[in-house]
């Protein structure tokens, strides 16, 4: 039986990949972040094969205490740093981090619920963001000026939301006024000829071109109801980085495949005739999610025959077909709360990043759960974010000295900070 389908204790990960690499999609995923921290790429797990823009961000050398101290010791240092700065830092951990961060997280979320809490805490001095780069960014929007928010690796960061950079989104918008006329001449019926809509996993400065240009952010919670609102401004939506969070989205809400074509932006009109994007509901950016492009519907099939009766949750970046032959389609949040709803004893088959999988089985022992994908291969870029960071962030904040902060410059942040109010207050549905 594949690793990942036994009931676990202990939902670590990071124990797994120590005790079996074989048993994971990179054997150099055994070794500390800081081993390939400065070399160029995403590094090893799921989206390592994807091509990282010039420029990323890179972490430099963490001191040699951090790197060789044992996980015993970086425990009990991120617990009495956490201890002496009291209110004046919060930690916030989203469910894909590995558990040894987790744990030491004072609020675990998915990127919607994490914008809140940031939201949530305008007394503290600090907040410490382990995730990516793009949740750091929408942190910093969302704070106070005088708070800090740190990245505790600079490295983590996502490679769906490097797949559309500014520069491409700026000239698709460009092409797309030459075949639709002004973009900000709105119809009798006050719509506009296209709304941008970018998800939550994006730069700052893709989610100020969605503010300059009306639009609004979203994430896999509220999807739906960005899109309602979307389109009661405007005749179609440009939706990107993710094609199938917005494809999977769309088609729930009865939109036809014919009416969402792709847009490739190194591609004339994105690979799309003049008259397929007039004719459009919602053009799709080329872009994907690493982990969730890995299930399959020979996954599911197999589940299914190995395991009658089991339930499939997928998360909704995975692939068209693979939501299709799923039983349900949710957020990591909506996946959590379906498990803890199950008020009797299930097989659950799990179609979303393997860290959140491995906590989920740790967490409701009477159910199993276990993860589509029979290989261990976490998130690339959230798994850079390693303890031994988050002791040095934090005990460097402790020292008075503030260490990676993530700041969004104020040309961006202004019209950034619109369009994620505007997701703020388009609450998804219970």
């Amino acid at each position: 039986m594949p690793t990942s389908t036994i009931r676990i204790t202990d939902p670590s990960v990071d124990h797994l990949i120590q005790a079996a690499p074989a048993d994971s999609c990179s054997t150099d995923l055994a070794a500390g972040p800081w081993t390939f921290d400065t070399v160029p790429g995403y590094g090893p797990g799921s989206s390592m094969g994807d091509v990282i823009p010039t420029g990323a961000p890179r972490q430099g050398e963490l001191p040699a205490e951090y790197r060789e101290a044992g996980e015993d010791e970086l425990d009990s240092r991120i617990r009495a740093a956490k201890a002496a700065l009291g209110d004046r830092a919060v930690v916030l951990g989203h469910f894909y981090q590995r558990e040894e961060v987790v744990q030491h997280a004072d609020y675990v979320g998915d990127s919607f619920q994490l914008a809140n809490a940031a939201l949530e805490h305008p007394d503290a001095d600090a907040i410490v963001f382990c995730g990516v780069h793009f949740m750091a960014e929408t942190a910093d929007l969302l704070s106070g000026p005088a708070q800090s928010v740190i990245l505790p690796n600079l490295a983590a960061g996502c490679s769906m939301a490097d797949m559309a950079d500014i520069d491409q989104v700026e000239d698709c918008w460009e092409q797309l006024a030459d075949v639709l006329g002004p973009l900000d001449q709105a119809d009798a019926d006050g719509r506009v000829p296209v709304i941008p809509v970018t998800y939550m996993n994006s730069s700052a400065a893709i989610k100020g071109f969605v503010g300059r240009h009306g639009g609004i952010v979203c994430t896999s919670s509220n999807a739906e109801t960005v899109l309602e609102w979307a389109f009661e401004r405007g005749r179609r939506v440009l939706f990107f980085p993710d094609q199938h969070l917005g494809r999977n989205t769309a088609k729930a809400m009865g939109v036809p495949l014919e009416r969402m074509p792709m847009w490739n932006p190194r591609r004339p009109l994105g690979g799309s005739t003049a008259a397929e994007l007039e004719e459009s509901k919602v053009i799709l950016w080329h872009g994907f999610c690493s982990v969730h492009r890995r299930f399959t519907v020979a996954q599911i099939d197999q589940a299914r025959a190995q395991h009658p009766g089991v339930r499939v949750i997928v998360h909704p970046e995975c692939p068209m077909e693979v939501v299709d032959a799923a039983d349900e389609a949710g957020s990591t949040d909506y996946i959590r709360r379906a498990i803890a709803a199950a008020t009797e004893p299930t097989t659950f088959a799990i179609g979303t990043e393997i860290n959140l999988v491995r906590r989920l089985a740790a967490q409701f022992p009477q159910h199993e759960i276990f993860c589509l994908d029979p290989v261990v291969c976490p998130c690339s870029t959230m798994y850079r974010i390693h303890p031994g960071y988050l002791a040095w962030v934090l005990e460097e904040l402790v020292a008075g000295r503030v260490v990676n902060r993530i700041q969004v410059t104020d040309d961006v942040a202004g019209p950034a900070r619109a369009a994620l109010e505007r997701m703020l207050a388009a609450k998804p549905r219970a």
